[in-house]
């Protein structure tokens, strides 16, 4: 009896219950940067939907599974954004959401966090890897990140004048 006692204790504290986060907009950011014609063109989008499982001690166990509206991208320009949401870009009315799943969460000797997953764009799924940080935020969390994709590889923007490469900017505010 003792040894199953013993048994079940240790099972017990190596298992841990993670703290469930949604994303939200107030307060967040998602921002891109892009060169067209060799100038910065800068953008945003918003909608975050998703869910977030996360505990500091244990980030190697976290989940992140979250998306946004493909449809809300700002540029600062209506024309160029209604432009973007057509076919050759985003396609938003076969592709309305832009989708993140971790699949491998691993933190470094010095304590570096890095998320690797799949990133799908306009029915296009890649793997994509970057460091990011969780700082607390009034009993949440606040996660940040970078990351840079080739947009060629989701099929977006065709042979257009815009960099093959553009880097995404992530700041995500979360409640429970």
């Amino acid at each position: 009896m003792r040894k199953y006692t013993l048994l079940l204790l240790v099972v017990l504290m190596g298992h841990f219950t993670m703290a469930q986060y949604k994303p939200v907009d107030k307060g967040s950011s998602v921002k891109f940067e892009i060169k067209n014609f060799g100038l910065g063109t800068d953008g945003s989008f918003s909608g975050l939907e998703g869910t977030i499982s996360f505990d500091k001690d244990h980030p190697e166990e976290a989940k992140f599974d979250v998306s946004i509206d493909a449809n809300t991208i700002n540029t600062g320009n209506g024309k160029r954004d209604n432009h973007l949401r057509e076919d050759s870009y985003f396609d938003v009315k076969k592709y309305p959401r832009i989708h993140f799943v971790s699949t491998k969460i691993s933190r470094s000797s010095s304590g570096t966090l890095t998320i690797s997953g799949k990133l799908t764009i306009k029915g296009q799924t890649k793997d994509i890897s970057f460091p990011f940080t969780a700082m607390p935020n009034n009993g949440c969390y606040l996660f940040k990140g970078s990351f840079s994709i080739n947009r060629r590889d989701f099929g977006v923007g065709g042979s257009s004048t815009i960099s093959d490469n553009l880097t995404v900017e992530l700041n995500i505010v979360t409640v429970k």
